[in-house]
């Protein structure tokens, strides 16, 4: 099992961020409020394969979401999505 430290952000799929960011709790909106230079199309074009953001925004994306899950959680939705 990875261990989600290590989880380079570049490596997700487009479902495992929607699984990430629905797991968590978050509608695309609510990070949009939570994150001052991410709005909700750039959500959407992340999850749905689109666009790819700059790896520090989601370096940040993983950790927001990563703070409301469990380290087992991230990794099972990492690595099997």
């Amino acid at each position: 099992m990875t261990a989600p430290g290590s989880i380079e952000p570049t490596d997700l799929s487009p479902l495992a961020w929607r699984l990430l960011r629905i797991a968590a709790g978050y509608e695309q909106r609510a990070v949009e409020r939570e994150l001052d230079d991410i709005l909700q199309a750039h959500i959407s074009m992340l999850e749905s394969g689109s666009r790819a953001l700059s790896n520090r925004r989601r370096q940040t994306l993983l950790e927001l979401y990563a703070a409301e899950l469990s380290p087992e959680q991230v990794t099972a939705i990492v690595e099997h999505f």
